[in-house]
């Protein structure tokens, strides 16, 4: 497009309301195999991490939706996976034994009526990131090619500022409107809808693979829009009708609800959105924090945030939940975890960090933050490790639910490390009355402001190595958004993961 708009999309008058577009790549793995092999379109097909042909070992990292049928799931053992869809290659021989070539054919006969049903079996593939990339980089040319704004959250997914390229007005002619066509409370066909599936027929042109997309005037209803109808499905919610699209749908189905938050929101006789939405904020908030009230104005549809573009990372940090506990050892050992944890994910990355930090959660939401700035970047575990368990040593005796480490003021250059012999940096313990990070003093006493985790504000890398490789970190698009509490918990995927706090 070149930073044109559709034909008609100039001419109209465009109001203030944005147009924001979710892209999000249905079971993107499987589809790239499928990509490469025709033959699989329509076929069950698991994609493994960690999986060698004709092995059982491994775990799931997507699964197409004719797998899904027969139960398999995001981040489920290969074994598992194996008992509920049998391999299509054994389906094949009509034998229980292992075939390691796995050169599976799309129908083949059994010949052992013993064996697996063929009808009742799947393909098997071996994760291969190389190639999704690629994939991924096709897709990525459409979407900046279609919108002059866009934030790349994953390999799979983004989000686009297209106000300047469309709007919402409707579409007519000399016959009147023409009724929409996509799903969501759209009545009349809008320019916006038109030129959703103008990106949606290019990805698939373009890339080969297809997307399902979400548009709504702003981030959290389109993100909730673009899981409504899948597979390849398009949603369209226009201004005026978020309340109307959100009030219905289970608690879990917002942006940010995960299975944790659910139960919670259930005991307070919270079901749906709508009833979210009509909730007392105050009483969300003494039971969530402050994601109890961002969580209120995301059922309302209220969400003001802009789409900016995906950039490097400022900090990078991991989080723990744990029963409440006061008890020294048990606390120094998860912080010492989760500070060699993350230095490992920095140096993955190629970064120095400046700033080494810790949160500690105590019950039920009182967030408190401690940091210790050092006279230069630095690439050292064994440090990070010993400012988090000082810093630590505020807190003996406190009750702690979650414990994290991050480290902050990252540098992606090539530039020297600082000589720390005889460092003493500033002991941190001071308050910032304003409850929020103070970057240069690299202090700051939380009082749950920017405590949560959310995949909008994170950044795009979080899925680059196969250590990290969960079924909620790669792909299990349709699961929702869940915060670092229930990552922590392994709760949606049965995996557990750490999350990264903003």
């Amino acid at each position: 497009m070149g930073g044109r708009t559709l034909p008609g999309a100039g001419a109209t008058d465009e109001g203030p309301d944005r147009v924001v577009f979710h892209v999000d790549m249905d079971c993107f793995y499987a589809s790239c195999e499928r990509l490469r092999e025709p033959d699989l379109r329509g076929e069950p097909l698991v994609v493994g991490m960690g999986y060698e042909p004709g092995e059982t070992i491994g775990a799931v990292a997507t699964a197409s939706y004719e797998a899904r049928a027969f139960g398999v799931e995001s981040a489920m053992p290969i074994s598992e996976a194996l008992e509920l869809l049998p391999r299509r290659a054994d389906a094949a021989t009509g034998s229980s034994d292992i075939d390691a070539s796995d050169s599976d054919g799309p129908h083949p006969e059994a010949s052992d009526p013993a064996g697996p049903d063929p009808d009742e079996s799947g393909h098997y593939r071996t994760v291969d990131l190389d190639f999704y990339k690629q994939v991924a980089a096709d897709v990525k040319a459409v979407l900046h090619d279609c919108a002059d704004v866009v934030r790349e959250v994953s390999i799979d997914e983004a989000y686009l500022d297209v106000t300047d390229r469309t709007a919402w007005s409707v579409a007519s002619d000399d016959g009147g409107p023409a009724p929409s066509a996509a799903a969501g409370p759209a009545d009349a066909r809008t320019l916006a809808e038109g030129y959703a599936r103008h990106v949606k027929a290019r990805i698939e042109r373009e890339a080969g693979v297809p997307a399902s997309v979400g548009v709504a005037p702003n981030m959290s209803t389109a993100k909730v829009a673009s899981d409504a109808d899948k597979p390849n499905g398009l949603v369209v919610v226009p201004p005026g009708s978020i309340d109307r699209f959100l009030a219905p749908l289970p608690t879990a189905e917002l942006h940010g609800v995960g299975p944790v938050t659910e139960r919670t929101l259930s005991e307070l006789g919270i079901e749906t959105a709508g009833d979210l939405a009509e909730a007392d904020p105050d009483r969300l908030v003494a039971e969530l924090g402050e994601r109890g009230r961002e969580l209120f104005d995301r059922a309302r549809g209220a969400d003001d945030r802009e789409v900016t573009p995906t950039g490097l990372p400022k900090s990078l940090s991991r989080e723990s939940s744990l029963s409440a506990t006061a008890e020294a050892e048990r606390k120094r050992e998860t912080v010492a975890a989760l500070a060699a944890d993350i230095a490992r994910r920095a140096r993955e990355r190629g970064c120095l960090y400046r700033t080494i930090g810790i949160k500690v959660v105590e019950p039920p939401y009182d967030v408190n933050t401690r940091a210790r700035s050092l006279p230069g970047p630095v690439d050292d575990p064994d440090l990070v490790e010993e400012i988090a368990l000082d810093l630590l040593t505020e807190f003996e005796g406190t009750r702690a639910r979650k414990l994290g480490v991050r480290v902050s003021k990252l540098d992606f250059g090539e530039s020297d490390q600082a000589t720390l012999e005889g460092f003493d940096g500033p002991a941190d313990g001071t308050t910032d009355a304003s409850g929020h990070h103070d970057s240069d003093a690299g202090d700051h006493h939380g009082s749950g402001r920017g405590d949560h985790y959310d995949p909008n504000d994170g950044p795009s890398a979080r899925r680059g190595t196969l250590s990290e490789w969960t079924g909620k970190g790669f792909e299990a698009e349709e699961t929702g958004e869940e915060t670092d509490e229930e990552r922590s918990q392994g709760a949606r995927d049965g995996q557990a993961s750490l999350g990264d706090w903003a």
